[in-house]
């Protein structure tokens, strides 16, 4: 994390020396300090500052392809003649644990379409969710397990 916030210091004091704000100049700031935090990686002990970075790009793809697969199994369910599927609420078990984890995992979910995250029980160990088609629940349940939570879990332990 504190090699974030060096390349993020980075990029001001490279906008400050170029005197220029413009979003493809940030870009190209934080590209340039990455490279040469890269370079120097060995000395200041970021090697996991890479694979975080990795894991949090994969992690942002996945929602991405998630995003497009249920906004077309959604509008798939709407065009159909009849309606036949079942919308219901179900309870997700939690195995990521702190709340910003928890509350990645229920924004993800609800951002995606179809889905909805209701609430997070007292104890923290689940998460109810509504979902447009709850008619296999455990698959629903699987999805969830083996997609956002065990990104999440690879890419903020």
């Amino acid at each position: 994390m504190t090699l974030l916030i060096v390349n993020v210091l980075f990029v001001v004091v490279w906008v400050a020396i170029t005197g220029s704000a413009t979003l493809l100049n940030i870009g190209f700031g934080f590209l340039l300090s990455a490279f040469a935090l890269w370079l120097i990686r060995d000395q200041v002990g970021g090697r996991n500052y890479w694979t975080r970075i990795g894991r949090i790009a994969s992690l942002i793809g996945l929602f991405f392809k998630e995003l497009m697969l249920s906004a077309w199994t959604v509008a798939v369910m709407v065009v159909k003649p009849r309606l036949d599927f079942q919308p219901g609420i179900f309870a997700f078990p939690l195995t990521v644990t702190s709340d910003f984890e928890i509350t990645l995992l229920a924004n993800l979910i609800t951002l995606t379409p179809g889905t909805l995250s209701v609430d997070v029980s007292e104890d923290r160990r689940f998460l109810y969710v509504h979902a447009v088609d709850c008619s296999n629940i455990e698959a629903t349940k699987r999805d969830i397990a083996n997609g956002f939570e065990r990104k999440i879990m690879e890419a903020f332990r």
